[in-house]
C-alpha cells in the first residue's frame, strides 16, 4: 500500500478512500459529505482547514472536480468509547521492536467499535512511537505476546517471518479435560472462514490448518492444553479444539455464537499466546519473549517454559 501523504495524528493514521466510478458527484466534498452523511459538518470543517489531501498531499478544497478513481486521505473523528480496563506490559524494546504482553479484550488494531482502545493507538500514544506497526495480531479476545515494530524501516524485515512462517508461536488453552483422548495429538483440517460470518469452517478438501495439541495438566475436569500452530488461519486454534470435543473455555464462537455485551469482561477466553521466537533479521541471534499471563481457570497455573 502506497505511503499516506498524511502523518499519524494522535496515534491514528489518516483514514483512505478511493473515489468511486460512476459517482454523479460534482466534487470531492460533495461525495465526501454523501459518504459520511452524519458527519458532513465536519467533514466540510476538515475540507476547509486543509485537513483533506489527495495522493500528492494536496488539500481538496471545496471547488476540487470529482475524479473517479482518486485517492483522498482525512482524520476521521474517533467514536467514544470506554476504556478497556486492562494494561499492556512492554515484555522488550530495543530500536527495532516492541514486544508486549497483551491482555484479553484489547484489540490489536483499530476495527469497528474499537479505535482508541486498541494496542496498537494505546502503545502509539503512551510510549510515543508515531510509527509502531504490529508485525502480526491477536484476537481481541486473546492474551499474550504480540510483536510490533518501532519505525518503518523494520516493518518488512520482522513482518516477512510472519509471513514467510517462520516464528515460532506457543499458545496455552484450558478446556475440558477428556480422559480417554491420547495426547500429543495433530489436528489437520480445511479451514475457511468466509467474510461476514463470525465462524470458521472446516470443509472437506485440501489441508490448510495444522496444529499440534498438548496436554500439559488436567485438574478438577479440566486440562491445560500447549497448542502449537504451524498454520495461521483465521481461528485456528478454536476450530481445532471445538473439532477435538474440547472448546477452550470462554468461547463465544465455537460450537456455538452467542453474543456477549462488549464491556462484559466476566468471562475471557481461555487462549494465551505464551511465547514467539525466531532468529532476529537484525542479529542473527535464536530470540524467545514469554509471556508473564496466566489463564484464571487453571488456578495454579505457571509460565511455560522458557
Amino acid at each position: 500500500m502506497r505511503r499516506a501523504p498524511l502523518p499519524v495524528r494522535d496515534g491514528l493514521n489518516p483514514t483512505r478512500l478511493r473515489l468511486p466510478d460512476g459517482g454523479s458527484w460534482a466534487t470531492v466534498a460533495e461525495f465526501l459529505s454523501a459518504r459520511f452523511p452524519a458527519d458532513a459538518t465536519r467533514v466540510r470543517e476538515k475540507v476547509t482547514a486543509g485537513e483533506v489531501v489527495d495522493g500528492a498531499g494536496t488539500a481538496i478544497t471545496e471547488d476540487t472536480p470529482y475524479a473517479a478513481g482518486r485517492f483522498v486521505y482525512l482524520y476521521r473523528d474517533p467514536p467514544v468509547e470506554e476504556r478497556v480496563p486492562f494494561e499492556i506490559d512492554v515484555l522488550h524494546r530495543d530500536e527495532h521492536l516492541l514486544v508486549v504482553d497483551k491482555p484479553h479484550f484489547l484489540a490489536t488494531t483499530p476495527r469497528g467499535s474499537w479505535v482508541a482502545e486498541t494496542a496498537l493507538v494505546r502503545l502509539r500514544r503512551e510510549l510515543d512511537l508515531p510509527e509502531l506497526s504490529p508485525a502480526h495480531r491477536l484476537d481481541r479476545l486473546t492474551a499474550g505476546v504480540l510483536v510490533f515494530t518501532v519505525h518503518a524501516g523494520a516493518r518488512r524485515a520482522y513482518q516477512s517471518l510472519f509471513d514467510a512462517r517462520r516464528v515460532d508461536k506457543e499458545y496455552e488453552a484450558v478446556a475440558r479435560h477428556a480422559p480417554g483422548m491420547r495426547f500429543p495429538r495433530e489436528v489437520r483440517s480445511r479451514i475457511v472462514k468466509e467474510r461476514g460470518v463470525l465462524q470458521a469452517r472446516e470443509v472437506p478438501g485440501e489441508i490448510n490448518a495444522l496444529s499440534r495439541v498438548e496436554l500439559l495438566g488436567a485438574d478438577a475436569g479440566l486440562g491445560r492444553y500447549r497448542l502449537l500452530p504451524r498454520t495461521g488461519k483465521t481461528h485456528q486454534l478454536r476450530v481445532h479444539m471445538n473439532s477435538l470435543g474440547l472448546p477452550i473455555l470462554g468461547d463465544n464462537l465455537y460450537p456455538t455464537a452467542y453474543d456477549v455485551a462488549p464491556q462484559d469482561y466476566s468471562s475471557p477466553l481461555q487462549l494465551l499466546a505464551r511465547a514467539v521466537e525466531f532468529d532476529d533479521p537484525y542479529t542473527g541471534r535464536r530470540t524467545r519473549f514469554v509471556s508473564a499471563r496466566n489463564l484464571a481457570a487453571w488456578r495454579h497455573s505457571t509460565p511455560g517454559p522458557r
